[in-house]
């Protein structure tokens, strides 16, 4: 994982390798944990989108080209970053217990509706030492999705990958057996870094929906109800294999 550098234009700044352990699909990487790995070489809150599915197990290019943080395998573009501004009402933290309920009522548990089960941040078959295990759950009563985290780990692409798959979650508002999606972009903000050891609640809402598009955001809340960290993504619905 390489530390925060400065990225002049025209240079290459670092080369980064995703290892399998951070998948989001079973070929590629977690799009939240790639985006906060290129998010690291921007100052402040950063937009990232994901042009290509993020490769594994092998070297990759980040460079600048102008204001865009690039990350590259070999010529390909596969991602870029930007710096940006992430002002997003975020609503009133629900209770750890409320959040915990959510998370035990997710469909996100269940490997056979989860589209992706081996994903670094929330896939059901990760053992809770080697994945996140963030399983977003309606709320009852309300269209807000909700789960609970006590991190170890609390880097940047971490915390970036706490905020990606919860916010996919919303996928199940209105369908119990969704098409699958990935992450075309995201954007978050880091406010405080998630304290180790500490149950956190992680929250999804939905933002809007534009044919294969959908808008959520998230945010993590530390025990205060204190939002730590707030991102918005969006998610694009995967096209039907040309066999189904």
């Amino acid at each position: 994982m390489p530390e925060r550098a400065e990225c002049q234009d025209g240079r290459v700044c670092a080369m980064v390798t995703f290892l399998q352990r951070f998948c989001g699909p079973p070929d590629s990487a977690n799009g939240g944990y790639t985006a906060g790995t290129l998010a690291e070489f921007v100052h402040g809150p950063a937009e990232v989108t994901l042009r290509r599915a993020p490769p594994l197990d092998r070297p990759l290019t980040v460079d600048r080209v102008g204001d865009l943080v690039r990350l590259l395998d070999g010529e390909e573009l596969i991602a870029d970053a930007s710096a940006t501004t992430v002002d997003i009402e975020t609503p009133a933290a629900v209770d750890f217990a409320r959040a915990q309920a959510a998370t035990l009522s997710s469909p996100m548990r269940d490997r056979d509706r989860h589209p992706f089960p081996t994903c670094f941040a929330c896939g059901p078959d990760r053992h809770e030492s080697d994945g996140l295990r963030l399983f977003a759950g309606r709320v009852p009563g309300t269209d807000l999705f909700a789960t609970t985290w006590t991190p170890t780990e609390t880097a940047a692409p971490i915390i970036w990958a706490a905020l990606d798959c919860p916010s996919s979650a919303l996928i199940y508002l209105d369908d119990d057996a969704p098409p699958p999606h990935v992450l075309g972009r995201i954007a978050a903000r880091i406010d405080r870094e998630p304290a180790p050891g500490t149950p956190h609640v992680i929250m999804s809402w939905l933002l809007g929906r534009d044919g294969r598009k959908m808008f959520s955001a998230s945010a993590i809340y530390d025990a205060d109800a204190r939002v730590c960290a707030v991102a918005r993504a969006t998610w694009i619905q995967l096209k039907p294999s040309p066999d189904t």
